[in-house]
């Protein structure tokens, strides 16, 4: 098992997590461990995520160009989506905030 599986397998371990997924810098899953999974569920979530994380770079740039988004944490009444983005990838958490 590769260090970036074993990763997705503690993350995917904790209380709450719905699921995990890997997004390659175009915004196509490259690995999803979404509960009740289908193709058209990653590829939409992927796509909608990646959207959102673009938008939230461009405006933390647009606020100081010396500054890069980290870290971006999006949260509903039923979910919570944790985004960590890189260069090539972003790591998308999906979980339950109440549990």
């Amino acid at each position: 098992m590769t260090e970036v599986e074993e990763t997705l397998k503690r993350i995917q371990s904790h209380k709450g997590v719905i699921g995990t997924m890997v997004v390659n810098a175009e915004g196509k899953p490259l690995k999803s461990e979404l509960h009740n999974d289908g193709l058209t569920l990653s590829q939409y979530t992927a796509v909608l995520v990646h959207n959102f994380q673009m938008k939230a770079r461009s405006t933390v740039r647009d606020i100081d160009p010396q500054n890069d988004l980290t870290f971006l944490r999006i949260r509903s009444k039923k979910h919570e989506i944790m985004v960590a983005p890189d260069k090539e990838y972003l790591l998308i958490v999906i979980q339950n905030p109440c549990e």
